[in-house]
């Protein structure tokens, strides 16, 4: 049950009732296509003058396109409609500490271009550098109409004013939650490009295209988006709501203290989720443990890995390696069950490079939940494939879903 909020409201209109009907026809046209005007007012329920005029827009906006004529027993043939993948396009962007990627995808959010840059240790040089990256991926495919462009952040993001507020594993000095600090990307981005920006936290964004793209998500509204890479992020959507909180820093469970006496995480805390559980926590014991090794017979080179070159070991049976991703996995169990206990969610997809070694790590997590979720559990766990780029089509869905999403009207 959502409560009007009475101090801050707006009146259903005329308009508002015209935005439901057309985010209607968008969604089913993009659920269902080819589709025709006949079909769209049955689903729906509109009156066919009422489709027709939503169609023409849509058509003269560029969202959707006329295709081949259908069948009928009698009378005038049928047009289908389906999403304008060959003229409209979106440009999503996954900031990593490393590495930024970035993409232009049709309208169903399949990838036309990718390129990557290495991530600036400035926001200002971020900005310029990537504002140039965008204007050679549009350069580079003039027939397409961009739509918009997300950013999917490893930080937390103010939902009023979309700036990055929280991010330590990003290490911007910038950014400061504490002393007041913000990043800015919207703004300059938009200013760069000429194109409207969204921002989010990358979690967020990932639970967002889970839920409209999402093989396991049909008819589902409780689902939890675990990212997992230098750190680790969760999107939670509750009743078919994005948790936010009042500031954006809700959900912000990779800085929960699992140990106040544990090592000191980037954030300041100690003992978080993340310093056990993330990649760069899987490095880091890998590399204690082998230079310990080495140590002992008197060979210590000090080089660390990355975690790709660790799961290669993992799958090559490396003993040390493995030892290190299963000491990951108890720890990502121990956070997973701590999500269940908390949020009770339908369904846990988990976003992460982890998952190339699923056939190891999902028994240990899976343990891990029975024996510390107390009461009986449905939730379902689900790897998702990185080559899928889940990160990347999650900002791609900060666009869509702005498109797509039913307007709030209370």
């Amino acid at each position: 049950m959502r409560k009007i909020n009475l101090s801050n409201f707006q009146v259903a209109t005329s308009e508002t009732a015209r935005d439901i009907n057309r985010r209607i026809v968008l969604n089913l046209i993009r659920t269902r296509q080819p589709i025709s005007r006949a079909d769209l007012a049955r689903f729906s329920g509109l009156q066919r003058s009422t489709v027709s005029s939503i169609t023409e827009q849509l058509i003269s906006e560029q969202w959707i396109t006329e295709g081949a004529l259908g069948h009928a027993p009698r009378g005038r043939k049928p047009r289908f409609l389906h999403l304008n993948n060959e003229r409209a396009g979106i440009i999503g962007v996954d900031v990593r500490p490393r590495r930024t990627t970035l993409a232009l995808t049709d309208l169903n959010a399949r990838i036309l271009t990718q390129d990557s840059l290495p991530t600036p240790a400035d926001p200002q040089t971020f900005l310029d550098e990537l504002a140039g990256r965008i204007q050679n991926m549009r350069r580079s495919q003039p027939q397409i109409f961009c739509e918009g462009i997300g950013v999917g952040l490893p930080g937390r993001v103010d939902p009023k004013t979309q700036r990055l507020v929280f991010a330590p594993n990003l290490n911007w000095r910038e950014v400061d939650i504490k002393q007041a600090r913000t990043v800015d990307l919207k703004g300059p981005l938009e200013e760069a490009t000429g194109i409207t920006v969204e921002v989010d936290n990358a979690a967020n964004a990932c639970a967002l295209f889970e839920t409209w793209y999402g093989k396991h998500s049909e008819g589902v509204h409780d689902i939890i988006a675990l990212t997992v890479s230098e750190g680790i992020g969760t999107g939670i959507i509750a009743d078919g709501e994005l948790l936010r909180g009042a500031t954006g820093l809700a959900a912000e469970m990779g800085h929960i203290s699992l140990n106040e006496d544990g090592p000191v995480c980037r954030c300041g805390n100690t003992g978080c989720w993340e310093v056990y559980a993330s990649n760069t926590a899987a490095v880091d014991y890998y590399t204690k443990v082998t230079t310990g090794a080495r140590a002992d017979r008197g060979a210590q080179d000090g080089s660390a890995p990355t975690f790709d070159s660790l799961l290669r070991l993992c799958e090559l049976g490396d003993p040390k390696a493995t030892e290190a991703i299963d000491r990951q996995a108890h720890y990502l169990g121990l956070g997973v069950a701590m999500l269940i206990t908390s949020f009770a969610p339908s369904l846990i997809v988990v976003a992460a490079e982890v998952t190339r070694v699923w056939s190891r790590t999902e028994p240990i997590i899976n343990r891990i939940v029975a024996e510390k979720c107390q009461q009986p559990f449905s939730t379902r766990i689900i790897p998702v494939d990185e080559l899928a780029h889940p990160r990347l089509r999650g900002a791609i869905a900060l666009v869509l879903q702005k498109h797509f999403v039913a307007p709030s009207v209370a």
